[in-house]
């Protein structure tokens, strides 16, 4: 609890043993021998007690030309009771209505728990290693290439490479993933993590500015000021709703006096109930309350909701798209089938390895990766890239090929075509085929959980884009049950695909799109929803999604829809219960058959519920 919410707890407790001492004593007739202006002094001491914050916040926004808002309501309320001599009444309004403005503030505090643990991330400083000594700089100061170090329990101030050391990294408060993560010397780490046990030696990748964790709490700090059409919806709502109702009261009170002569003090007391129920409170903040607490709840599991239109948007989505490499295959290519034809699987291994010898191309490296021997350069001279073909190269002095068709073609070799899904890499040895390679992309652990969850709560359509060769494209899909795929895509294709599918939607229907690389921010754009990866991903990538998934795990797009579901349930729920409560009660006081105590329960006791349900979508 704040100082602000301790300071109004004691006001409210002293109000409350003030005011039942007035009710008691009231009760027992020891009021009666006093007459009006002292009754008014004395219960005016309690009122202001309690009230004197509302009646200056509603002074001043007259001042300032904002009449209509909720203090103004309450102020005109408690003033008109008084008016009438309900001196009781206008203590207990403005007691209780303090009570729920309390419980709104510990609410709102709640909910923001979630979410400031994000902003804890925030580095204080960064160790720099000067003269033999370890010096605190602010990470701001903290040029690119700087090498620092990271103590046991310290907060990882920037992104970088480990140079030295081994530990393992508390990833928790930006992936939600409870799990430490082993960070090694050439490892990349990034800012906002907690060191654990080893020492690290870090060379730094990136400015402050730049940084991951201070991404993420721009992101964090900018969520708030994204409306959902239901909040903007609540705002408007609010905007026109409380002049009309104080145009209403003034009616109430004036009108009928005028018509049916005298009766003024019971007209009166209608309009102060009139406005005391009138109050938006539940409307205003429960709504915003509750979105609040869907993006907390999100942020809870690892995953950075943007706003809470956003997080409406999810709650709608009937398709989803998916980029396939890093997204659901983990972008890192194995050996998976070795089709020798006159020679042995490990002869045909090893002149693949001996071939690829020099290069750094990632189906190079799956291929001395599944060797697993050291290679014998010696062995091999007179390397040549056929630019889009392959390498032609002598081994033991005989010519070896290694790559597409186009390369077995050019050279006339007869060879067997391979029909398995993956990249093919061909082989051949002084003029003879000697078989056949390929080269799969390894699926995602989880990602055949993630689309069977999201067919459970109820997206329709899952689709997967992606540049590599059909076949390929068409295995991992069957894999993962996908509805669609589209393969052999350039980044440009991919937008025109969204943009086709995206037609194809009916009216609330929503469309997100799921990628990581920096050639898929066209298309984060252009969807629905862009959700990046943020661990791995680009920084194109993370700045053009609306959702980030700080650890790159697709099965948490199921929770936050479900998330997202259930923050718009309850927030459709409050907008009901309150409107419907308040209309009932409203009638009632207009006809003079509801006092100012079912008044406070149509005000505060509403908000409080409203406030208790949104509370939920924190869970």
């Amino acid at each position: 609890m704040t100082k602000k919410q301790k300071k109004m707890l004691y006001r409210i407790i002293i109000t409350f043993i003030l005011f039942s001492i007035l009710m008691v004593t009231e009760h027992l007739g020891m009021l009666e021998k006093f007459n009006t202006i002292v009754l008014f002094i004395i219960y005016l001491i309690p009122y202001l007690v309690i009230g004197y914050d509302i009646v200056w916040k509603a002074a001043r926004n007259i001042k300032n030309g904002q009449i209509f808002d909720e203090n103004f309501l309450m102020m005109i309320a408690t003033f008109g009771a008084f008016g009438v001599q309900e001196y009781s009444e206008a203590v207990a309004v403005m007691l209780f209505y303090q009570v729920g403005e309390l419980f709104q503030g510990y609410a709102v505090g709640k909910s923001r728990q979630s979410i400031s643990a994000m902003m804890d991330i925030c580095p204080e400083y960064a160790n720099v290693e000067e003269d033999g000594n370890l010096v605190q700089v602010d990470p701001d100061d903290v040029e690119i290439g700087t090498v620092i170090v990271i103590k046991p329990g310290e907060r990882i101030p920037l992104d970088g490479v480990v140079v030295e050391g081994e530990s393992m990294i508390d990833t928790a408060a930006l992936t939600g993933e409870s799990v430490p993560r082993r960070a090694v010397a050439g490892d990349e780490i990034i800012s906002g993590c907690v060191n654990g046990s080893g020492t690290l030696k870090v060379r730094t990748t990136k400015e402050f500015d730049d940084s991951t964790v201070a991404k993420i709490l721009e992101l964090v700090e900018n969520a708030s000021s994204k409306k959902s059409k239901t909040e903007n919806f609540i705002t408007r709502f609010a905007k026109y709703y409380t002049p009309v109702v104080t145009i209403g009261a003034v009616i109430l009170a004036v009108l009928p006096p005028l018509i049916l002569g005298g009766g003024w003090g019971d007209w009166i007391q209608r309009a102060c109930i009139f406005l005391v129920i009138s109050c938006p409170c539940a409307l205003v903040i429960s709504v915003p309350l509750g979105f609040f607490g869907g993006i907390g709840a999100a942020s809870k599991i690892g995953v950075l909701v943007k706003g809470s239109n956003y997080l409406e948007a999810v709650a709608e989505m009937t398709t989803i798209v998916f980029d396939k490499t890093g997204t659901l295959t983990k972008g890192e290519f194995k050996v998976s089938e070795l089709k020798p034809a006159n020679c042995t699987e490990a002869e045909l291994l090893e002149l693949a390895a001996l071939g690829e010898g020099y290069s750094t191309h990632p189906i190079a490296n799956s291929i001395k990766e599944a060797y697993a021997q050291n290679i014998d350069m010696n062995r091999v001279s007179d390397a040549e890239e056929e630019a889009g073909h392959g390498v032609n190269v002598k081994i033991d002095g005989q010519e070896v090929l290694i790559g597409n068709e186009k390369l077995m073609k050019t050279h006339q070799i007869e060879y067997v075509p391979c029909e398995s899904a993956g990249t093919i890499v061909y082989v051949a040895k002084a003029g003879t085929f000697a078989g056949a390679i390929v080269i799969s992309d390894t699926i995602k652990e989880g990602a055949k959980e993630a689309i069977h969850d999201m067919k459970q709560v109820g997206v329709k359509k899952c689709v997967m884009l992606t540049g590599d060769r059909q076949a390929a494209a068409q295995a991992v899909a069957d894999e993962l049950a996908l509805d669609e795929v589209h393969a052999e895509l350039f980044p440009g294709d991919k937008v025109s695909q969204v943009e086709t599918l995206l037609s194809s939607q009916e009216n609330k229907e929503k469309l997100a799109f799921v990628g990581d690389g920096i050639n898929d921010a066209p298309v984060l754009s252009r969807a629905d929803i862009g959700i990046a990866m943020g661990s791995m991903g680009s920084d194109a990538a993370i700045e053009a999604a609306d959702v980030v998934l700080m650890d790159d795990d697709v099965r948490k797009i199921a929770s936050v829809v479900k998330i997202a579901r259930k923050t718009l349930r309850i927030v459709k729920q409050n907008i009901v219960f309150a409107l419907a409560v308040k209309a009932l009660v409203l009638i009632l006081g207009a006809l003079g058959m509801a006092n100012m105590w079912e008044a406070v329960f149509a005000d505060v006791g509403v908000s409080v519920i409203a406030i208790l349900n949104s509370m939920r979508a924190l869970k």
